[in-house]
This record gives structure tokens, C-alpha cells and sequence, in this order.
């Protein structure tokens, strides 16, 4: 059994205050001491009676018994020796700036201050306090500058695995791929690029993604041949960005020959899980031609329906045009170069009426015409899927999805200059190889 203490009045005193109104830890010790300094108390029986461990009533009993009150109190502990940092004037401004730049990434500028930080005096506790870092993060970057300066700041780029196939065996699959074609297809499949280069499918796949290559598609294109190209170009766009005043815009065009269809057997309904079906096969009740001008400034559509399409239908719809727009503006119509645009008879009523003048788009650039747009919503919302009967009943749904149009009418905003399409059909051309223009 340990000797017991001897504690002296003021001792005591101080311990037992301790005990009313001290800190949780310091009441702690202060009962460790107070029970050691009874009569036939040993380590054992007071760490039974106090509910603690005998290594912690031993401690603080030997410190007590050593240095008296001022044992019971925390030390700081020494840690590991942290060397102190000197910055030259160059690594100081340096460091100042990366912190103040604003394109200094923030991983960088963090970086900087921690090292300022420390360099002026702060531990690493202090310094992640005053930055709201880990210490851990403080140490890292502290030691990383002691030990490389400047350059210890930067990120360094990580090896990672080292590839397992060489930019030769790439360059061999994109060279085969965009110049040469396979014996069996007309074009390169992933399975068929893989058993000539002796990669994997995926290897071959990732290749194409990376340097986005599409063998599986193809496109449609058609480059005008027209000798006036530039000038329809610069004519038809200069109207959609800079119209005429007192003039209206139409952009006027023919959907000709489309077909009254009726499937074979009856359409069958969507269900959840199933979608509409219909037969393959259908029953042609004949067609209709559908004569439109669009107006690029409301989006409204002066239309007409013909059973034929000449030259007189045209100008029976230049007519109805005549009549529906008002007397005291021009007439600027945008139509491609079919022939009943240019027949005598139109010639002829043009001339009998000034206000009216003709704007031809490049030959095989319809494209550049909206109401070619506005047919796409046509077909994509009534035609393509549409069931009729007859003639009638599809001219019927036409005029109903127009008349619906013009109460809600939505114009298209054309956003390309003339100069922004020739220079990207150029650069275009550019790319093709041995192409001339």
C-alpha cells in the first residue's frame, strides 16, 4: 500500500474548490488527491471508490506528490520540432501575388497564405485556425515548401498506370478508319476495326469516342451550284435581319403532292407500355398542293389548297396574297427557283403590280427559305401520322391546323449573317480534301 499524502491546509482549501466550482477535469483530479490523502488509501482502492482507472489515479498522484498543485495542471506537450520558415523577398512577393491574383486557381492561393501564414510567426494549429483548414493540411503544405520552395506549391502531375497502347497502334486505327473501307461493307463496324488491328472492341471504342469518330452514320448534304450563290445569300439574309420598311416579308413556297392516306386496318391505340401502332401498309386517296407564305415578322401563314400545281395556281395565290395584305405596303416574296415562279404569266402579273417583288434563293439551298421550317411542323404535327379518307377530309385538317396557327402564330428568329454562312461553308470545303470552290 502507497503512502498517503500529506496535504496542507491551503491545500486543501484550493482542492476543495475545486471540487464546488472548478472545471470538470480539474474536479476530477482533485478528488484523485483528496481520496489518495486518506488514511490506508491506496491506488487500487481509490480507483474502485472514484470509478476510474489505477494508471490515471497514479498520475496524477505522482504529479501531485512531485510538483504539488501546479502538477494537476496540463502541459503542452512539445510535439514534433517544426522548423522555422524564412522567405526571401523574391518567394514573398511571389507568394503575395498568387494569393491576391484572381485567375490564381484557389487550391494555389490557399496554399500561398498557409506558407505566409507560418512564415510570419504562426504554429499550425494558429495558422489552420485563422484559414479553417485541417492542421494536417498545414503541415503538408508547410513541409512541402521547406523542402522544395516554390515549386513544392504546384501540383505535380501523377503518373497513374502507364498506357498499354502506344500512340502508333492509335494512329494506325484512325488512319484505317477515315481512309480505307473493309472488303465485306461499305463501311467500318467496331467488331471488324478490332480484327484488323488486333484491339478489343472496347479499345476500338473508346479510340472512335475519343476523337469522335461516327462510322455508324451518315449524312446528307447538297452544295449549291448556283453561279449567284453569294448574292441570293447576302439578298434573302440581308431581308430576315434588316426588312424593308412600310414592306411586308413572305417567304412563299409549294408542299406539293401530299397524300390522303389511310392505313390498311384500323390504327391501334397507345396503352401504358405500348405505343401507338399502325399497319405498314396503307390505302392512297389521293393528294393535294398546299401554297403558303410565311411572315418572318408575326409568323402568321397566308395559305391556299390546289388540286394542281402550275403556273396559274401560283398566280391565282399571289392573288389572295394581293387581297390579304394591305394596300399601302411592299411586297418582298422569298420563293426558290421552280419554273412557275418565273413562267410568263407571272412575269406578266408582277409587272402589272410594283409593289410585288421576287427574291430567289440559291439553286439546292432551301434551307435558307422559312416556310420550309414551318412545313416541317406541318408534316411533324398533322401529316406524318394523320389517317384520312379522302381528299377532302385531309384538306379539312389542314385549314383547321392553320386557322389553330394563326391564332397563336410564332415567327422564327434567324440568327446567321450572311458572312457567318459563306465562312462556314468555306471552312467546311477547307476540310474536304481536294476540294475545289
Amino acid at each position: 500500500m502507497a503512502v498517503p499524502l500529506v496535504l496542507t491546509d491551503e491545500d486543501r482549501v484550493v482542492l476543495s474548490g475545486w471540487l464546488e466550482g472548478g472545471l470538470p477535469w480539474r474536479a476530477e483530479r482533485a478528488r484523485i488527491v483528496l481520496a489518495c490523502a486518506e488514511p490506508g488509501s491506496g491506488v487500487a482502492r481509490v480507483a474502485a471508490e472514484l470509478g476510474s482507472t489505477r494508471t490515471t489515479v497514479r498520475k496524477w498522484r505522482t504529479r501531485f506528490a512531485e510538483e504539488g498543485l501546479a502538477g494537476l495542471a496540463d502541459h503542452d506537450r512539445p510535439g514534433r520540432p517544426v522548423a522555422e520558415l524564412v522567405l526571401t523577398r523574391q518567394e514573398r512577393d511571389q507568394l503575395t501575388r498568387w494569393m491576391r491574383r484572381a485567375r490564381t486557381g484557389q487550391a494555389l492561393a490557399l496554399r500561398a497564405k498557409i506558407v505566409l501564414a507560418c512564415a510570419d510567426g504562426a504554429t499550425n494549429k494558429q495558422a489552420a485556425a485563422e484559414l479553417r483548414v485541417d492542421p494536417a493540411t498545414v503541415s503538408k503544405w508547410r513541409g512541402r515548401f521547406a523542402a522544395q520552395r516554390l515549386d513544392g506549391l504546384t501540383d505535380e502531375p501523377r503518373p497513374g498506370r502507364p498506357p498499354s497502347i502506344l500512340l502508333d497502334k492509335v494512329e494506325e486505327v484512325i488512319t484505317a478508319t477515315l481512309e480505307e473501307l473493309p472488303q465485306d461493307a461499305t463501311h467500318w463496324s467496331r467488331a471488324s476495326m478490332a480484327e484488323r488491328s488486333g484491339l478489343s472492341k472496347s479499345t476500338i471504342g473508346r479510340i472512335w469516342r475519343k476523337f469522335d469518330i461516327k462510322p455508324h452514320l451518315a449524312g446528307t448534304f447538297k452544295l449549291s451550284t448556283d453561279p449567284l450563290f453569294v448574292e441570293k445569300v447576302v439578298d434573302v439574309v440581308g431581308l430576315y435581319h434588316h426588312p424593308p420598311a412600310k414592306a411586308v416579308v413572305l417567304c412563299v413556297d409549294e408542299k406539293s403532292g401530299i397524300q390522303a392516306l389511310d392505313r390498311s386496318q384500323p390504327v391501334l391505340p397507345m396503352m401504358p407500355g405500348t405505343p401507338e401502332r399502325r399497319s405498314h401498309d396503307y390505302v392512297r386517296h389521293g393528294t393535294t398542293d398546299l401554297f403558303a407564305a410565311f411572315n418572318i415578322a408575326d409568323g402568321t401563314v397566308i395559305s391556299q389548297l390546289r388540286r394542281r400545281h402550275r403556273a396559274a395556281e401560283f398566280r391565282k395565290f399571289l392573288i389572295t396574297i394581293d387581297k390579304a395584305v394591305p394596300a399601302g405596303l411592299d411586297v418582298h416574296l422569298v420563293c426558290d427557283n421552280l419554273s412557275t415562279h418565273k413562267a410568263p404569266v407571272i412575269q406578266a402579273w408582277l409587272a402589272r403590280h410594283p409593289r410585288f417583288r421576287l427574291h430567289f434563293t440559291p439553286t439546292g439551298s432551301s434551307w435558307i427559305n422559312q416556310v420550309e421550317r414551318w412545313f416541317g411542323y406541318l408534316t411533324d404535327k398533322k401529316i406524318r401520322r394523320g389517317v384520312h379518307k379522302s381528299v377532302q377530309a385531309l384538306e379539312a385538317d389542314i385549314r383547321a391546323w392553320i386557322e389553330n396557327w394563326n391564332q397563336n402564330p410564332r415567327p422564327f428568329t434567324w440568327k446567321k449573317t450572311a458572312d457567318e454562312i459563306l465562312d462556314s461553308l468555306a471552312k467546311y470545303l477547307a476540310r474536304i480534301s481536294g476540294a475545289a470552290y
